[in-house]
């Protein structure tokens, strides 16, 4: 089963803060098929790096095979139990009419979500002791890409 793994390629670009805004793309290449990225540290190193101190931060993926969630990151099996469970609802080979072949991945996207939105206080990210924010492939292995949109107030 395909679990959480460090087994990627990350790469930051930062756009131009403007008016309190910050832009950066968060590059992600994926490994599998189907795999869970956690990217918590990379978009809290944004923050720190942008200097954004109080506001929000907007988490977006402009996939649609692939998705962005918060859970738990205290325990991998989590993240195991999520992609199996959702692989016994969606499976791969199953009733679909798309020509593509890759239904089941629009499916599971479309239940994650594009998108998340953190708090930012004090610098930091306001998440939950066993939160963290993950990049959800289920069309891979892939070049892809986080948008990741930090705003003051």
């Amino acid at each position: 089963m395909q679990k959480c793994e460090r087994g990627y390629a990350v790469r930051t670009d930062f756009g131009q803060s403007k008016n309190g805004v910050v832009n950066m793309i968060l590059n992600v290449r994926t490994n599998q098929e189907q795999q869970f990225i956690e990217i918590t540290r990379e978009v809290q190193n944004v923050v720190r790096k942008e200097g954004l101190q109080d506001g929000f931060v907007v988490v977006y993926v402009p996939h649609t095979t692939a998705g962005v969630t918060i859970n738990e990151n205290g325990d991998p099996d989590v993240v195991r139990d999520i992609i199996v469970n959702l692989e016994k609802v969606f499976p791969v080979q199953g009733d679909y009419r798309h020509y593509e072949g890759n239904s089941h991945a629009h499916i599971k996207a479309s239940i994650m979500g594009s998108s998340c939105t953190i708090p930012v206080e004090n610098g930091q990210l306001q998440l939950g002791t066993w939160q963290g924010i993950y990049f959800c492939e289920f069309d891979g292995p892939r070049q892809r890409k986080v948008l990741i949109k930090g705003m003051e107030g």
